[in-house]
């Protein structure tokens, strides 16, 4: 009788492991059938470290389950969320295009959908100030869709505006074992909450990541050369790292070149400096808008009348091109 239960036992625990397996598969299926049926677009939250966190999901057209697709997170401003920023740089487009995965965390703050910031180790508002673990964030979200999706783990790539591009910088960091590169726009790697504290910045990357950054000469919310931000009303201002010194973080950690190729548009308004030769083939670039003010260049003015962007270059195609040639070495 003994040996007719074990065999009852291990038939049940096969059974049991079938079971569980035709259920991951079916919660999988009906995960992506959504997107398959003609949605390509899904809201959804999990609970993380004690909170309800959001994000918006966006699969290209051309998704195939069967296929490792690339992963672009894209970070909202200060204030912001999810749909605004999809707005500000439409790069659902860009991923129906291209064929690449979009999703657009949010942040957190006192509303459940409105003036969501980011904890980006100095800055931000509502996150900052409950310390907020949005990096074990960040990294359980990728960590999730990857259970849910077929996506390239060399191809990792994140971009953000304005806290969101702080909060980009602190990720290429932070999370340099996942991620290829990063591509803030309008941000710094380091500052000060006010002035009575003290400079706070971005950890060394354990790993190379490449980078392509931009940022207006003439940005008031992050000034360019640093410092405190310009515009007038400026309650409890954070005080900036320079742009050239978040640039020299980066060539410095990946051991670039430090002798930069430079490139300036036929009409003066666009400087590409290029450092190249990184450990790993990495390279970081710096798009310096001249006339450029707080803004997604080639992208929209962002919420609650953001400031106009250029439109001489657009730095969701240039970011793509920049992420085509740089995966995870």
């Amino acid at each position: 009788m003994g040996s007719i239960y074990k065999v009852f036992e291990r038939d049940q625990r096969k059974s049991n492991k079938k079971i569980i397996l035709l259920v991951t598969i079916i919660m999988t299926l009906l995960f992506i059938s959504s997107f398959l049926s003609g949605c390509t677009q899904l809201k959804q939250s999990f609970t993380y470290d004690g909170r309800t966190r959001h994000y918006v999901l966006h699969l290209p057209l051309s998704y195939n389950p069967g296929k490792k697709t690339p992963l672009v997170i894209v970070l909202h401003g200060g204030g912001g969320n999810a749909d605004n920023i999809q707005e500000t740089t439409e790069m659902n487009t860009k991923a129906d295009k291209e064929g690449f995965i979009v999703v657009y965390p949010e942040g957190t703050g006192l509303l459940p959908n409105r003036f969501l910031t980011w904890n980006s180790g100095y800055c931000c508002g509502y996150a900052l100030k409950h310390n907020v673990d949005d990096v074990g964030f960040i990294r359980f979200l990728i960590d999730y869709l990857k259970q849910k999706l077929s996506i390239d783990n060399q191809r990792i790539y994140i971009t953000g505006f304005s806290n969101g591009a702080i909060m980009a910088y602190r990720l290429g960091a932070e999370l340099s074992d996942i991620i290829a590169a990063i591509a803030p726009v309008a941000g710094s790697i380091g500052g000060n909450a006010t002035e009575n504290t003290s400079y706070w910045e971005i950890p060394t990357p354990t790993t190379p990541v490449s980078v392509i950054a931009f940022h207006g000469k003439q940005d008031a919310r992050i000034p360019f050369d640093g410092g405190k931000p310009t515009i007038e009303n400026t309650k409890g201002a954070y005080l900036y790292a320079s742009v050239n010194h978040s640039i020299a973080f980066w060539v410095t950690n990946n051991h670039c070149n430090p002798q930069s190729q430079i490139n300036i548009s036929a009409n003066g308004n666009i400087i590409t400096t290029t450092y190249s030769g990184g450990n790993n083939q990495t390279e970081v670039v710096l798009y310096t808008i001249v006339d450029g003010t707080h803004a997604w260049p080639g992208g929209k003015p962002g919420w609650f009348g953001g400031d106009e962007p250029t439109q001489d270059i657009s730095a969701t195609d240039l970011m793509w091109d920049f992420f085509v040639q740089h995966p995870k070495k």
